[in-house]
């Protein structure tokens, strides 16, 4: 399917019309004809400078105000992405991304660990198994998480954490004490 047709799709079965459709990607060199092509469509548009694995799970929590995550990043991330996206119990087509400019041995290296670089992956091929645990914190404030927030005695951190089977989410906060703790009284 081209662009178009993902967004299309995905806003009809959201029953969202185009205007009110929230895509979020990276915000990158390699994405500017799909940014164009969004913008020709009227949707939404969030570019984030970095964030690639919390962009694909904010667009698994309803009200989030996120529908979709679009573009490139990279491999790792997207396996630990696809961790949650199958908590959530969304879903996530990948390919490799093949551009000119990229390192001319990448797709070689790639093919010779077992990659099929023509292959579309799902959620369930990048994070096999039955039962799965995606935790995160937040470092920098992004789409999912809040950052570290630093204080006078010390920090506040933000996370989440979600199972599979059973689809739970757990979202807490810790309160960091920088003067009692042996390590993290070396920041006041």
């Amino acid at each position: 399917m081209t662009l178009e047709q993902i967004v299309r799709t995905v806003a009809r079965e959201k029953g969202l019309s185009l205007g009110k459709f929230t895509v979020i990607m990276l915000e990158r060199e390699r994405h500017e004809i799909m940014l164009s092509t969004l913008r020709k469509l009227g949707v939404r548009i969030i570019l984030i400078p970095d964030g690639d694995i919390a962009g694909a799970v904010v667009s698994c929590i309803p009200q989030s105000g996120v529908d979709l995550l679009v573009g490139a990043g990279a491999g790792p991330e997207a396996t630990i992405a696809a961790t949650a996206v199958k908590c959530l119990g969304g879903t996530m087509l990948v390919k490799v991304w093949k551009d000119k400019t990229d390192d001319p041995n990448r797709l070689d290296r790639l093919k010779q660990v077992g990659v099929n670089v023509n292959k579309t992956y799902s959620e369930d091929e990048l994070a096999r198994g039955k039962e799965l645990v995606f935790a995160a914190s937040g470092i920098t404030k992004g789409e999912l998480l809040d950052g570290v927030r630093l204080g006078p005695e010390g920090a506040v951190v933000r996370s989440i954490c979600m199972r599979l089977p059973s689809g739970t989410i757990e979202r807490s906060e810790t309160e960091l004490h920088f003067k009692r703790h042996p390590i993290y009284k070396q920041f006041l």
